[in-house]
């Protein structure tokens, strides 16, 4: 904004000076080559109207005149040297003896006249105007000679040196003016430019600033009424619409971005749920079509195979039906199609609830379940979800749990923080290698040790506790510990039921 303020003004300021300098070329041309000459023509004119003047006196056509004195008047008026002679070339009348001298000469002297250069500037009827250039003394000067009416001879002379003096003195004051003006237009210049093209240059920076999208700044409009500000009240006008016009643009194309996302999400979830039940159901699948053959082909002769064939096709259906359902649940929470209920619960008392349910299992692996909180901690979340997270991490700790040093326990321990409550869950047994510790929260990841179809996993247990808590956006995680695992997971603190009463 500053170098083109500065380009403004400086094409300005020298615009001022170049204006100026040929002003004054041109009056100095015209002081040279024309003031001289208007000048004599001037003089000119003067001479043969004091001729006429004089001649009027000599007339009577001017009563009760003191001609002598008049002519004094004259010559001392117009620096003029005035002389008359009669017929006899006696002297009538002289305002200066040298006049009558040189005079002489001139008319007399053969030497004289040849140092003279002489030109006619008017002759007409009884007058005749020269200008006499005198190269022996620098002399120059204007001669009238006339025949008056009453056959005297009036010589007038006037020295022309004057002139040149005054041209040349014009001249010189033509200079001092023209810097006077360059140096004065200056800062006239600056203070012009700076009301001049401020606005402009505000309409510029309006203007580069509207090229890159940006709004925010307005022309300020003044009360003056002049084009600048109806131009800024225009630019003003245009940057709002357009303001206007692009932000309705970009609330269009988000919206058609979340449109096709959404649409890109549901085709993704459509294809990934294809092959993730084309491949997990393919075992089930073949295992109930070879059950159901043997059946067919009377494999299973007596009632009692018939009905082992009859519960193994049931509980690989029931199987097929949980794990639908499950990746159903998964995909859903994975592209954000779920929502969620979140309210104000009792961790301790969904945690009772989980041992209770799974408490067959639990006995089965004859392990040893320790959770000794009794006071209700408060957690806000989506209860349902949560008891997923929970019953999958405690059914997998239930899976898990091996004897270690005479015992085989499983932990359950809840922490508050200042703004969060962190459950973890541990199981004496083996550690998860290092390089599974990521893998297992993939859809369908079993650990080799695990993968066998008699425990009953799908392997989305894991994925599921992945996707909801980054819904939530709270921690989670396993930590191998010295003689076991331990898997935790973290809830937004909730209030009290007193915190909750108005």
């Amino acid at each position: 904004m500053g170098t083109k303020l500065k380009s403004i003004r400086t094409k300005l300021f020298l615009t001022l000076v170049v204006v100026v300098i040929v002003i004054i070329i041109f009056l100095i041309a015209l002081n040279n080559f024309v003031l001289e000459t208007f000048y004599l023509f001037s003089k000119q004119r003067t001479l043969i109207n004091t001729y006429k003047t004089i001649n009027s006196y000599y007339n009577n056509e001017i009563e009760n005149v003191d001609i002598e004195l008049e002519l004094e008047k004259i010559a001392f008026q117009n620096s003029f040297d005035i002389m008359i002679r009669g017929n006899n070339n006696t002297s009538i009348y002289t305002s200066n003896k040298d006049f009558l001298s040189s005079l002489g000469q001139i008319t007399s002297s053969e030497t004289y006249i040849e140092n003279i250069k002489e030109s006619i500037l008017y002759s007409k009827n009884n007058i005749v105007v020269r200008k006499l250039q005198d190269n022996k003394n620098g002399l120059n000067f204007i001669l009238l000679t006339g025949r008056l009416d009453n056959s005297y001879t009036l010589y007038i002379r006037m020295p022309v040196s004057s002139i040149r003096e005054s041209v040349k003195i014009s001249n010189n004051f033509l200079y001092l003016v023209g810097s006077f003006t360059i140096i004065v237009g200056g800062f006239v210049v600056l203070y012009i430019s700076k009301k001049f093209t401020g606005p402009i240059v505000e309409l510029n920076d309006i203007a580069k600033r509207m090229s890159i999208l940006d709004f925010s700044k307005k022309f300020r409009i003044t009360d003056a009424d002049d084009e600048i500000n109806e131009l800024g009240k225009s630019m003003n006008k245009v940057s709002e619409k357009l303001e206007n016009t692009i932000n309705q643009l970009k609330r269009n194309n988000n919206e058609l971005e979340r449109d096709i996302e959404k649409k890109s999400k549901i085709d993704e979830m459509r294809k990934q749920f294809i092959s993730d039940v084309s491949h997990e159901l393919k075992t089930p699948i073949s295992i109930i079509q070879g059950y159901a053959e043997g059946l067919v082909e009377n494999v299973a002769t007596d009632e009692e195979a018939k009905k082992l064939y009859a519960e193994v096709i049931l509980d690989e259906a029931n199987k097929m039906d949980v794990l639908v359902k499950q990746l159903l649940e998964l995909m859903k929470l994975e592209y954000g199609k779920r929502e969620f209920n979140n309210t104000n619960f009792n961790i301790v008392e969904l945690i009772q609830d989980v041992i209770k349910r799974s408490k067959v299992l639990q006995e089965q692996k004859e392990a040893e379940v320790q959770f000794n909180f009794k006071e209700p901690v408060y957690v806000h979340a989506d209860n349902f979800y949560i008891e997923q997270v929970m019953t999958n991490y405690y059914t997998n700790a239930i899976k898990h749990v091996e004897k270690v040093e005479n015992e085989k326990k499983i932990q359950i321990n809840i922490q508050e923080n200042k703004d969060k409550i962190r459950i973890s869950i541990f199981n004496t047994g083996e550690n998860i290698p290092e390089e599974e510790m990521q893998k297992i929260w993939n859809r369908f990841y079993k650990i080799d040790s695990s993968r066998n179809r008699e425990n009953g996993g799908s392997g989305i247990g894991l994925s599921l506790v992945k996707a909801i808590m980054n819904n939530y956006g709270n921690d989670y995680g396993v930590i191998n510990q010295k003689n076991g695992v331990e898997f935790y997971f973290e809830l937004d603190k909730g209030r009290t039921e007193e915190e909750l009463q108005p």
